[in-house]
């Protein structure tokens, strides 16, 4: 199926809010550990961990932790780190990508072929098959959620548990993947859909992953990416960096905790691109990139980032 760009403004049922018991790991147990290990890799090419220099292998074993140690409380954690209206920000990103086909639809008998990567809890995958479903009364399309994450992972899939997507639909499946080097079960212009929510920014070598994406989506295929990023007025952004940096870690051990994770996902937000940037980074993965590059919500706490591989 030849992919068409997926820019319909359709509405789409939001679903139910979910609260999770925290998870008991301990982040800072893991962070030791990985810190005893550091003189191993001082050859190694090097990144950012938050505000932190370490190499490479060490910034994924770190975050590997950071997700084992929220994973139960995901949720949770988005709600704080965006005053919690990220699932308002995950409605209006499926709803701008219209998934989904007609089976009247020649073109696209089909259905969609979709992948959800740093998706393991599943939220963006359920949106997407629903709004298929109920929007386009379309059985065929189907999602995979990729993440690298297994503890990620196993609460998505017990939570598709509750949803008509679950095994053996045929419609949802997970696998555990890296996303800058991905399975030969994903292969290159196999995709009509890639899509990644509030993952990419913890990514060790965003670059390659983009690649990545650019090489199994589909000629004419979509890349769609939602992050947190830069808020554009001053004032607020003042005032989000303050709740951010005084609130929300202070939240996280009161509710999960976990100090540390919360600091760590603040952190990484700073660091992350701006939206001129990262719309030059994909750009330069090879994507053109339409409407201007982006579109800003809630002031610029985040941004939805598209591309579209070029026939």
């Amino acid at each position: 199926m030849a992919s068409k760009l997926p820019w319909r403004t359709l509405s789409h049922r939001s679903s139910p809010q979910t609260w999770a018991v925290p998870s008991s790991r301990c982040f800072s147990c893991s962070i030791r550990q990985a810190q005893q290990h550091r003189s191993n890799h001082q050859d190694e090419p090097t990144t950012h961990f938050g505000y932190q220099t370490v190499a490479e292998s060490v910034k994924e074993s770190r975050v590997g932790a950071v997700f084992s140690s929220v994973a139960s409380s995901y949720d949770t954690m988005n709600d704080l780190m965006s005053l919690g209206i990220h699932r308002l920000w995950k409605d209006h990103l499926v709803r701008s990508l219209d998934p989904g086909v007609r089976p009247s639809s020649s073109s696209s008998s089909d259905g969609w072929n979709i992948l959800d990567v740093a998706g393991g809890t599943g939220d963006i995958a359920f949106r997407m098959l629903d709004h298929a479903t109920s929007i386009h009364n379309d059985r065929l399309t189907r999602v995979t959620v990729a993440d690298i994450n297994p503890e990620m992972l196993s609460e998505g899939r017990k939570r598709s548990l509750q949803t008509p997507y679950a095994p053996p639909s045929g419609r949802l499946s997970f696998v555990e993947a890296n996303a800058e080097h991905l399975p030969p079960t994903i292969p290159e212009n196999s995709l009509d859909l890639y899509t990644v929510a509030f993952g990419i920014r913890n990514f060790t070598n965003k670059s390659l992953a983009l690649q990545e994406a650019y090489r199994v989506l589909k000629p004419g295929g979509v890349f769609a990416c939602l992050e947190f990023s830069k808020v554009n007025n001053p004032v607020f952004d003042a005032v989000y960096k303050r709740w951010s940096f005084g609130a929300i870690p202070l939240i996280g051990q009161l509710v999960a905790g976990d100090r540390d994770s919360y600091q760590y996902l603040v952190e990484s937000i700073d660091r992350f691109p701006s939206q001129t940037q990262f719309r030059d980074m994909i750009k330069e993965a090879g994507f053109v990139v339409p409407e201007g590059g982006w579109e800003d919500l809630t002031g610029g706490i985040a941004a939805i980032h598209k591309g579209i591989k070029p026939w």
